[in-house]
């Protein structure tokens, strides 16, 4: 069945941005304005949590606040989020939208919201929304509202929109249920990293304490060159994106291609087996050692390695994992430039310090955690086949072909 393809534009009520109101770095309690942080938006559910106070005093005016049935995407973002979209799911009257963020209210009658939830993230619909993306930064690229209503969207009747969100709801739902699992198996390889260590807050085994910076060189990532795109086909050069990393480890099956003549020009910038990885930009603090299949795979410019200056001086799983710590994640939030994007800076990354308990140690923890790393890939498999499955679903409803 085919069904028109319209602007979404034309079946939106409003689309409007917020107006950036002058906010203060603590979270905001349940009883002020508060000023949504960017960092709530990305490709999950909506967790609008921690936003930035108001001023004391400060009347937020007219900046439009977060209510049920609106969808609310990134404007201004980093180039693996801008344009990343959510659905709110419960009104939020004290919450209010920054001039980052749009509003996208759909007509009723006319547009499910859940529908145009899976409509925004298709792969047409993410072609116009990245190929429409402005902006060169470091850590951020921009689209504008016009663009954002010309992105094209199918519109089937309203039952068929219905039916097609609770079909892909229930896909999403499974999904969920393997990622329970995964966070599952985390829990226990922490338990396993406490129970050999203790708390690296607290230190309570007396290890001695070192700084990223003395034990490993921080290296930066490098973005494509300006009017540089991945390539369309696999080559012999892949790119790893902070989108890349989950659970702990690098994502392969999902690496983007470098067109060997773009390679060539950031050939320096890329990482080696034994190095960290450590995401600066967007979703700050994910890391994940970096395996001998990996070796000489370039990095986004969002991502650090830490390079070990003395590789019989700690094992990269044990950093990694200690680097998940809530003490230590607490030191490098502490260090995010205080910006409307954070950001951590190279120098501060050095700055962050670890235990460092015996090498023989370490390596006793990465054999204990095997068996769960055996786990988690047979769940992350499984995870991957029901992300083909739901791309299959979503290709096919929105094709009217169930």
């Amino acid at each position: 069945m085919k069904w028109p393809v319209i602007p979404c534009g034309s079946a939106l009520e409003c689309i409007e941005a917020g107006r950036s109101p002058s906010a203060q770095e603590r979270p905001a309690r349940a009883d002020e304005f508060g000023v949504l942080k960017l960092s709530a938006i990305s490709w999950g559910k909506f967790e609008p949590t921690e936003n930035k106070a108001l001023f004391p005093g400060m009347d937020p005016g007219n900046c439009p606040r977060v209510c049920a049935g609106d969808l609310l995407m990134s404007r201004a973002n980093t180039t693996d989020l801008v344009g990343a979209v959510v659905l709110v799911e419960k009104d939020h009257p004290n919450l209010l939208l920054s001039d980052k963020t749009l509003r996208l209210v759909p007509k009723r009658n006319v547009l499910h919201a859940p529908f145009l939830l899976y409509a925004l993230r298709t792969a047409s619909a993410r072609a116009h929304i990245e190929q429409s993306a402005t902006g060169t930064s470091f850590s951020m690229r921009n689209i504008s509202q016009e663009k954002i209503a010309a992105t094209p969207i199918p519109l089937p009747p309203i039952a068929d929109q219905r039916r097609i969100a609770a079909l892909l709801d229930k896909a999403i739902a499974l999904r969920a249920k393997r990622l329970t699992g995964l966070a599952e198996l985390d829990a226990l390889s922490k338990s396993i990293f406490l129970d050999l260590f203790g708390d690296p807050g607290t230190n309570p085994k007396g290890w001695p304490v070192r700084s990223i910076g003395e034990l490993c060189e921080v290296k930066g990532g490098k973005r494509l060159p300006k009017g540089e795109e991945y390539s369309r086909t696999p080559t012999p050069f892949r790119y790893i994106r902070v989108t890349d990393l989950k659970q702990g480890a690098v994502d392969e099956s999902g690496l983007v291609y470098l067109k060997p003549e773009v390679q060539s020009k950031i050939a320096r910038y890329v990482v080696n087996a034994g190095d960290v990885i450590i995401s600066i930009a967007g979703s700050i603090g994910l890391t994940a050692p970096v395996p001998a299949s990996l070796a000489g795979v370039n990095l986004t410019e969002n991502a650090a390695k830490l390079v070990p200056r003395d590789r019989s001086t700690y094992n990269a799983e044990y950093l990694a994992h200690v680097l998940q710590a809530p003490a230590i994640q607490g030191q490098i939030g502490s260090n995010v430039g205080q910006v409307t994007i954070g950001k951590l800076a190279l120098f501060r990354v050095e700055k962050v310090a670890i235990p460092l308990p015996p090498i023989d140690l370490q390596r006793d923890f990465v054999r204990r955690i095997g068996a769960v790393r055996k786990l988690k890939a047979i769940q992350v498999t499984a995870l991957a086949q029901l992300d083909a499955l739901f791309a299959t679903l979503q290709h096919l409803a929105f094709r009217g072909e169930v």
